[in-house]
């Protein structure tokens, strides 16, 4: 009986991953276009960056999962109804957490791509504009290479926290590993084994993103050299 519910819980990790990845794809894409508003000369978009990075940065995880998928369909339903309209909104958890979890760390991206941005010398800017090339071509020929090489160290971190921070959506009842390690736990009456298994599955996946990534940071290494002093 301990090994199904073991197999149960591991299976569970389909889920987990799966959230993961998910809102990683969509934390990279909001950390980019955060990092591009924070370095824009709009100020409009320069404050609306930093109001987005502040804000999330300083409101708890768990307090941003709950108000997502409890207090806004809350208010949306209410607005809906005050509007005159007949229509329910109800969050499913999945989408739910991965929309916190996106924007949580999308802040956090930001950040991150921001300050590797910031690191590549301005001169292969204006060296890439001298040569006809237009702001998109700049930033994908020239900039965004490096900046992948330059963010990596924290782009590593910001996952690796992420990773663990899935755990967070079963709070709000999806099936990933540690609500399934939970209702293990609850049936069996050893917590202890259920919950050391959850821990040697993030632990797991911990240590093998940190290899892969370790990998993929050796590649990204090859063809640069020391600049000499």
């Amino acid at each position: 009986m301990l090994t199904a519910y073991a197999a149960t819980v591991l299976s569970a990790g389909y889920v987990t991953l799966k959230l993961a990845g998910s809102a990683l794809a969509l934390s990279v894409v909001l950390g980019l276009a955060g990092a591009l508003c924070k370095l824009s000369s709009s100020a409009v978009l320069r404050t609306l960056a930093g109001i987005y990075t502040s804000t999330v940065r300083g409101i708890p995880d768990l307090v941003l999962m709950l108000l997502m998928f409890y207090s806004l369909p809350t208010l949306c339903n209410d607005l809906i109804a005050a509007a005159g309209f007949e229509y329910f909104v109800e969050f499913d958890p999945f989408i739910a957490g991965m929309l916190t979890l996106a924007l949580i760390f999308g802040a956090y991206m930001t950040e991150t791509f921001r300050g590797a941005l910031l690191t590549i010398p301005k001169g292969q800017v204006e060296a890439a504009r001298a040569y006809g090339l237009g702001p998109v071509k700049t930033f994908v020929r020239i900039q965004l290479p490096q900046m992948a090489r330059l963010a990596l160290p924290g782009f590593t971190n910001n996952w690796l926290v992420l990773l663990k921070a899935t755990a967070l959506a079963s709070l709000i009842g999806l099936q990933d590993v540690m609500l399934t390690a939970k209702g293990a736990a609850e049936a069996t009456g050893q917590p202890f084994t259920f919950y050391l298994i959850a821990g040697g599955f993030y632990l797991a996946l911990t240590i093998a993103s940190v290899l892969i990534l370790m990998w993929i940071g050796r590649r990204l290494d090859l063809g640069t050299r020391e600049m000499p002093r």
